[in-house]
């Protein structure tokens, strides 16, 4: 049996595995299935608990996708992250250093049990996000569409649009999916600038598909906005789920928002009872 809780940031689902005994190993077909929304558990991500392995970290954060592919980054996931180490009396931390597969992250709970995230330093350098491109640019003509391409420890391409109801984005977003600019896929968000400090935005995620919120991607489109000189430091985000914080000084990208738990539960994949 394997034991999970289930928990949401905004409506990005998650559930929770703590396996700082080294006792789970999920194949890829597990995990699609216990992502299946029908047959399975249903989430959009995988969290999971693991032990530290650098000197001074608290914990190791392992993502995996819904499609069973493992990302390095998710911010929304990273709120429920340090708030199950804390309601599993894991730490009795405020301020949590977890590391994943792109670098330390700092997880900081606050009082009203929202959690602040030190997502670290945007790249722009086409290789590093991955990104096939002759330059480094702000802004990149891709499939007909203007985008800045970044990355907040996964790929993001970011397209502002007048109106974010009103296009095909699932259509745009598959095509640079499946295109040859990004070895590795991406995260396309869509942004509608509401005012310099607040921004509507819809996120079609690498693996996942459309989701009511993405961290990262909330991170992202802000620094792009900033970078054309749209936005201010500190943004209000509105998605589908709920409204995230995002503040970005030209330095560090911060993330901040709710996290909240479910439910509990055990699966056993032999059987697929749960």
């Amino acid at each position: 049996m394997i034991y999970f809780t289930k928990m949401q940031g905004l409506g990005n689902d998650f559930i929770v595995i703590d396996n700082i005994e080294g006792n789970v190993s999920l194949s890829t077909e597990e995990i699609c299935q216990l992502s299946d929304r029908r047959f399975g558990i249903g989430f959009d991500q995988l969290l999971i608990v693991e032990s530290a392995i650098t000197k001074g970290v608290d914990f190791r954060y392992v993502i995996f996708n819904a499609d069973g592919s493992e990302v390095s980054q998710c911010g929304n996931g990273a709120r429920c992250f340090a708030l199950y180490l804390q309601k599993k009396e894991l730490t009795n931390k405020n301020t949590i250093t977890v590391e994943t597969n792109s670098g330390n992250l700092v997880l900081t709970i606050n009082q009203d049990k929202s959690v602040r995230v030190e997502m670290g330093e945007p790249s722009f350098i086409p290789s590093e996000i991955p990104f096939i491109t002759q330059s480094q640019a702000f802004e990149y003509s891709l499939e007909s569409q203007k985008m800045g391409v970044l990355s907040i420890r996964n790929p993001h391409a970011v397209i502002i649009l007048k109106n974010i109801e009103g296009e095909d984005i699932e259509a745009i977003a598959t095509k640079l999916q499946n295109s040859d600019y990004f070895p590795e896929s991406v995260n396309v968000g869509f942004m509608q600038i509401l005012a310099r400090n607040e921004i509507n935005l819809r996120v079609i995620e690498r693996g996942v598909g459309e989701t009511l919120a993405c961290g990262s991607g909330a991170c992202a489109a802000v620094v792009h906005g900033i970078q054309l000189g749209l936005l201010e430091e500190k943004v209000k985000v509105h998605l589908k789920g709920g409204d995230a914080f995002v503040e970005y000084n030209g330095d560090t990208v911060y993330l901040s928002g709710p996290g909240e738990f479910v439910y509990e539960g055990a699966v056993n994949l032999r059987s697929g009872a749960s």
